[in-house]
């Protein structure tokens, strides 16, 4: 079970303080632990009224991780059974403050932050992203730069249904020998890139954003009351010369239904992610 400490308070509200859950040996904080290519990677997950597609990423990522920590709210006892089922740790917080019609990203990230050992590598992935089964071989056969920060592209999966479709017959993503990128290995369209001419071009946005603790950038923007912003003004910390993408890399961004951008901002508006809502 999850303990509760004493009541603290945000913007004059009483909040719920929660400790971490831990649900294993292997979740807890180990400063020594890496993965077996010599690498350590820890991961946050923030994930509030996301379950459903929780339920569908959280399996496929986890072991990619040499540590992950789901983020989410102390009402949402769905997530909280579906980090129990799979052993993965979470923390239920109000900084989300979502129980107030808001949705504080920020400040529930850096809250995780503070779980981590942050000497290594740190990925933020959104709970709506599955990764792709080579994500380990991929990042080590990079030499990525500890300096920089990274992002990834994805395709947008449009339903349950289609999902099902693909992931019961898939696709190799990495095909001619292992030197060929598939791109267009799912049939699915393309997520778009964002680019900010202001702040020099390309910027790795909040669904996947992996950075090194040698960069000495260790905490979120907060202050925004959606999930549109803060994630986009974190990759800015970097200078455009230190932005890049990983290319070998295509995520799935699961979605219930095509829906219009920031549908979801403000708390889940989208059907749920199952064959119930055919």
């Amino acid at each position: 079970m999850s303990f509760l400490s004493r009541p603290d308070t945000v913007s004059g509200m009483e909040i719920l303080n929660v400790e971490p859950k831990k649900t294993t040996m292997s979740s807890a904080k180990n400063p020594l632990a890496k993965g077996p290519d010599g690498q350590k990677i820890e991961a946050i997950t923030t994930c509030v009224g996301f379950s459903d597609i929780l339920a569908h990423t959280l399996p496929m990522n986890k072991n990619h991780f040499d540590r992950i920590l789901v983020l989410t709210a102390p009402e949402d006892r769905d997530t909280q059974l579906v980090c129990d089922y799979w052993g993965v740790t979470y923390h239920p917080t109000d900084l989300f403050e979502t129980r107030w019609n808001n949705f504080k990203k920020g400040a529930a990230i850096n809250r995780g932050l503070k779980e981590l050992d942050k000497d290594a590598w740190i990925v933020h992935i959104d709970s709506d992203i599955a990764l792709q089964p080579n994500f380990r071989q991929v990042i080590k056969t990079a030499d990525l730069d500890t300096s920089m920060i990274y992002g990834i592209d994805r395709v947008d999966v449009p339903s349950w249904a289609d999902w099902q479709k693909f992931i019961g017959k898939p696709e190799p993503h990495t095909q001619g020998m292992g030197f060929i990128v598939h791109i267009e290995h799912t049939g699915f369209k393309f997520g778009a890139r964002v680019a900010f001419p202001h702040q020099g071009g390309y910027i790795p946005i909040g669904y996947f954003q992996m950075w090194h603790a040698d960069s000495g950038i260790m905490k979120y923007p907060e202050g925004h009351t959606d999930a549109g912003r803060e994630d986009s003004h974190f990759a800015t910390l970097w200078p455009r010369k230190k932005r890049a993408l990983i290319p070998e890399m295509i995520a799935y961004h699961l979605e219930s239904e095509h829906a219009p951008m920031a549908e979801n901002w403000k708390g889940r508006k989208t059907k749920p992610f199952s064959i119930d809502s055919l």
